[in-house]
């Protein structure tokens, strides 16, 4: 029989299973190209490694994890168009499929977020963890974050069949209350930016916060924490933090330290001077001093109850236990090289003059008395 004298319902029919026979094909092509452009992908990872171009291997190994559903959804985009859709059905299955690929080209690129974070650890010091670490990890769940709206934007315009402004009017009207109600969280975030823009500290260095010396431990989107000198962990809100006055002791260059040398008033002229040679000489290209930093040393000042030896000095690098051993011996010099010289040291005193004292006795205004009455 010829084909052209067929009933139509055969030649329908005939017809419509060449169409499922061509949907099921390119569906088994794209999923047969998805794997085998996910295993060239893979193996091409190593190989790239070791050329050191690390950044396309880790493009790589994204790539491979959402090829494969990126080549079916978009195969079976291809394969339903080769079908007869009846009409009540070509909205729900183009809509269907239409979200289908919006979610295929979103898991793409979510994965490819971790090239951005290889990227930006190239940036980051590698000698210590400090705040450009803590922020890759920020700025890369960021991302994710944009992509996934992006994807239920997309997905709500094609569902709705709603121009994109209608729907982030109607969005920002629910963002506006949801900010009212989480405005402290939204405050930290904004705070944790400008901590990640200044940088004022590293993850490491001790601060000192309202008198509270601590190391920082974390610092992440919401608190940072610091770990004080007791052991204690003290956790912040950036948001406070943004607007507090934060010492960062780990940035300085030295440690000066100024101290005063009280000697007694009846210390001779001669002693003075020996005084403040001893401290000059004890000092004298110390440990720790740099050139442009040399230590000083001044008579400065006559206390109510001693002679006032102002000294300075700065040490570097600003290591405080070094510093520490330093000082120590600084103050143990000073006390024994000031006995060997017979100088005393002062401290607060007074002088009480008791009646009948034979030693100290109370004359005042005696004088003037006999002189009155002669």
């Amino acid at each position: 029989m010829d084909i052209l004298t067929e009933p139509a319902e055969y030649v329908f029919a005939g017809n419509e299973l060449w169409r499922i026979l061509a949907l099921v094909a390119i569906i088994a092509l794209s999923l047969f190209f998805g794997k085998v452009l996910k295993f060239f992908l893979s193996r091409l990872k190593p190989k790239l490694e070791a050329r050191n171009q690390k950044l396309l291997a880790i493009a790589a190994e994204s790539a491979s994890m959402s090829v494969t559903f990126l080549f079916f959804a978009f195969g079976l985009r291809i394969g339903i168009s080769f079908l007869h859709v009846p009409d009540g059905f070509q909205s729900l299955l183009f809509t269907t499929l239409s979200l289908l690929i919006v979610l295929a080209i979103g898991h793409f690129a979510y994965r490819q977020v971790d090239v951005i974070d290889a990227w930006l650890k190239g940036f980051a010091k590698d000698d210590s963890v400090n705040i450009d670490m803590m922020l890759i990890p920020i700025v890369g769940k960021s991302i994710r974050v944009a992509v996934v709206i992006l994807v239920i934007l997309q997905a709500a315009q094609i569902m709705s069949d709603q121009p994109i402004t209608s729907i982030l009017a109607g969005i920002g009207i629910g963002g506006l209350a949801l900010g009212l109600a989480a405005q402290d969280t939204i405050r930290n975030f904004f705070g944790s930016l400008m901590i990640f823009a200044d940088k004022p500290f590293n993850v490491g260095e001790l601060i000192n916060l309202d008198n509270q010396l601590g190391v920082v431990a974390e610092v992440g989107v919401r608190t940072t924490k610091i770990r004080t000198l007791d052991n204690h962990m003290l956790t912040v809100p950036n948001g406070n933090l943004a607007n507090m006055t934060i010492h960062n002791i780990g940035k300085r260059n030295f440690i000066r330290r100024v101290f005063d040398v009280t000697i007694t008033y009846d210390t001779p002229p001669a002693k003075v001077d020996r005084a403040l040679e001893i401290l000059k000489d004890i000092l004298d290209n110390h440990e720790g001093m740099n050139p442009d930093f040399p230590p000083r040393v001044f008579f400065d000042d006559l206390n109510a109850d001693s002679l006032n030896l102002k000294v300075f000095y700065w040490f570097h690098p600003p290591d405080y236990w070094e510093y520490m051993v330093f000082t120590e011996w600084v103050n143990r010099e000073i006390f024994r090289r000031f006995n060997e010289e017979g100088i005393d040291f002062a401290f607060p005193t007074q002088t009480i003059h008791l009646a009948g004292d034979k030693k100290r006795p109370l004359n005042i205004g005696l004088e003037e008395k006999k002189k009155s009455d002669s």
